[in-house]
């Protein structure tokens, strides 16, 4: 390197080491409390991965417990549902605890082709699962569901954000646990 001095590699190295102790004293504040929450869990990996990889692990969550089951699964073939489970095409949203505020935020809820929504809610000690109709998210719900952009008018996609220890009352009749969630499945039989 062609008008590097020895010197600017030291004085480099220098920064260096001072962003890095920057870092260090920060690291406290972006991060801790979500690592100790969630050390030791069996999801604590799950935290570490990018946004975009969390949508395909909650795909093949829910897919591979939904075999597990017994009930039959598959690929829809399009990009409007993620799955296909007893006929039914099922979008999938997973949320892991947001550590800040303890909540469960499902994003980019929109009006495509499926039947049901599965909610998939991930803490470090409990999860959580709604199979929502999709007519059930056609409406506005405040403070629960509402549009993610756009304002009041925005319309083409929507969130469900609330604290995980409680859920709308609304969302009751969905599930809440996997075990309420299989219960709906089972009682809502193949599609004809």
């Amino acid at each position: 390197m062609e008008g590097i001095l020895a010197s600017d590699v030291d004085i480099d190295q220098q920064h260096f080491e001072k962003i890095g102790r920057i870092a260090q004293d920060l690291k406290s504040d972006y991060g801790h409390e979500r690592d100790e929450l969630w050390r030791g869990s069996p999801f604590e990996w799950l935290i570490r991965i990018p946004s975009r990889q969390k949508g395909a692990v909650g795909e093949k969550f829910v897919e591979k417990w939904s075999q597990a089951c017994g009930f039959t699964v598959g690929l829809t073939g399009d990009s409007e549902a993620d799955r296909m489970i007893n006929g039914y095409r099922i979008e999938i949203k997973m949320s892991t605890l947001w550590t800040d505020n303890r909540i469960y935020k499902f994003q980019q809820l929109r009006d495509q082709n499926y039947d049901y929504c599965f909610c998939l809610g991930i803490s470090p000690a409990a999860v959580h699962a709604w199979f929502i109709p999709k007519n059930a998210l056609a409406k506005n719900q405040p403070p629960a569901l509402v549009p993610q952009h756009g304002g009041t008018v925005g319309v083409d996609t929507k969130w469900l954000s609330f604290p995980a220890d409680s859920p709308p009352k609304w969302l009751q009749p969905h599930g809440g646990t996997l075990f309420e969630v299989s219960k709906i499945i089972s009682s809502i039989g193949d599609k004809p």
